[in-house]
């Protein structure tokens, strides 16, 4: 049997530390790379399903998807990212 190995878009949420004299400086700081992250404060928060592989180019898959019952956006299947076969 195949082995693959999926990517699924995901959001997930970190907290930084910044030095700043305000908030819109620490937020300029963060978007600068200038932020240090949290230790051990990435947190999961859902499955981004507002991106997924474009149906128009995987059209046969989706039809698949559709055939097991699985949900299928018109323009893209949702949250995954891509999918290949490793074994």
């Amino acid at each position: 049997m195949p082995i693959y190995e999926i990517e699924q878009y995901e959001l997930h949420v970190q907290r930084y530390r910044v030095d700043a004299d305000n908030e819109a400086q620490a937020i300029a700081k963060l978007f600068n790379d200038e932020a240090d992250s949290v230790d051990e404060s990435l947190e999961f928060v859902e499955v981004a399903e507002d991106y997924g592989l474009p149906v128009d180019e995987h059209r046969d898959l989706a039809d698949e998807l559709r055939d097991l019952g699985i949900p299928v956006d018109d323009d893209i299947i949702l949250s995954i990212r891509s999918i290949k076969q490793v074994e």
